[in-house]
């Protein structure tokens, strides 16, 4: 089971390089890693097993996170309509985009980051995914609102890229340098 020990935080060398591609289809190893990942979400959501094993609750992890830097994220969330969106994805990418953007209210915090950072991330409102899953399927899905949000915060952490990054005039502390965006 993944714990908060797992998960490195800001400064870590991995949280900042472009994560590998999974081989397909992924092994053993990789598949019950993004497994577990899933299964981290699922249990910080819950209140009862959030408490016991001090879990901060989060809505996706990227493999990145773990320091491990292959290309695979789970995100596990419900939208404004209560539609649930948990997946485990190998190798996923944004092949279409809105040119209009959206941003949470209450800014973007992240389980590598132990301190609050103000400011709005702007992020694509809808965008449109492919990746493979952890039933081996190859899907393409349109994501809005939350689950899109979510879905570009993780996919970040795969090109070594902080969510603070994306606000303007913001200076990270741990790089001497920010990426290109």
């Amino acid at each position: 089971m993944i714990t908060m020990k797992d998960i490195v935080r800001e400064g870590h060398p991995a949280l900042r390089q472009t994560a590998e591609e999974v081989q397909m289809p992924p092994s053993q190893e990789d598949k019950e890693t993004l497994e577990k990942m899933l299964e981290f979400l699922q249990n910080s959501q819950d209140p009862e097993l959030a408490e016991k094993y001090k879990l901060r609750s989060g809505v996706g992890l990227a493999a990145p996170q773990l320091g491990i830097t292959k290309r695979m994220f789970a995100m596990h969330l419900t939208d404004e309509k209560d539609d649930l969106y948990s997946y485990g994805f190998f190798n996923p990418k944004i092949v279409r985009h809105s040119v209009e953007t959206t941003h949470l209210e209450g800014g973007e915090g992240c389980l590598s980051v132990d301190r609050e950072v103000p400011g709005i991330v702007p992020r694509y409102k809808r965008i449109t995914i492919e990746a493979e899953t952890l039933e081996n399927e190859s899907v393409r899905l349109r994501l809005r609102g939350l689950p899109a949000i979510v879905f570009q915060h993780e996919l970040d952490h795969l090109n070594g890229i902080m969510f603070y990054d994306r606000i303007e005039g913001y200076e990270d502390p741990y790089k001497k340098e920010l990426p290109t965006l």
